[in-house]
């Protein structure tokens, strides 16, 4: 897996209040992607009709919906603008195995030279306006928590993140604006849960529409 250039992100000696740098996500998420593989590779063909936590998909079109999303941020980070690379492969005889092939071209792209002084288009995001490239990574990896997170939900496991990775995806969930929009059809996330009291995790989903305790 072309994963050599970005490294795993060791970071138990900064603050966990410190914000990280454009280096760090970028290690972050690749850990991200990294633990998303991991889940994915437990999944087989008979599971891909489960239920997910996003509502009315089963586990094949979170698998084509997670493949499409790498492979536009994979050519987001090479300064693509076309809206080919976001649209979902559906055809896909192996969801898992196209899955991890849009990994590693994500994982090689985000890990390119040069990538952090850059911009992002995010079609799916805003179709105008492109984004620093640490801001854009930043929204991809709170996208393979929680859809690490829903993978493994589905599958009826558990997904572990160490906890800087957390603290950096929690800052980032808690920016996600809130509000009609969530509601409207195709909308990234459902609107914001009440929850209290948790993990950070669990902060995560319920500010981006998930319940902890899906499927109850």
């Amino acid at each position: 897996m072309p994963t050599n250039d970005v490294p795993s992100a060791n970071c138990a000696s900064r603050d966990a209040a410190t914000p990280p740098t454009g280096e760090e996500l970028r290690a972050l998420d690749a850990d991200a992607v990294r633990t998303s593989l991991e889940v994915v590779a437990r999944v087989t063909p008979t599971d891909l009709e489960r239920a997910t936590p996003c509502a009315g998909w089963t586990l094949r079109d979170l698998l084509v919906h997670m493949t499409a999303q790498h492979y536009g941020f994979a050519a987001a980070a090479r300064g693509e603008s076309g809206l080919e690379p976001w649209r979902p492969r559906t055809g896909e005889h192996d969801p898992v195995s196209a899955y991890r092939c849009s990994a590693e071209r994500v994982l090689a792209a985000f890990a390119e030279a040069g990538v952090l002084d850059g911009h992002f288009r995010l079609p799916d995001i805003d179709a105008e306006r492109p984004f620093r490239a640490a801001r854009a990574i930043g929204f991809h990896l709170v996208d393979y928590v929680v859809h690490s997170w829903d993978v493994a939900r589905s599958l009826d496991a558990t997904v572990d993140f160490g906890p800087r990775l957390l603290d950096a995806a929690l800052a980032i969930a808690r920016a996600v604006p809130d509000g009609p929009s969530r509601t409207a059809p195709g909308a990234a996330f459902a609107p914001r849960i009440p929850h209290p009291h948790g993990t950070p995790l669990e902060e995560i989903l319920t500010l981006l529409g998930r319940s902890p305790a899906w499927p109850r």
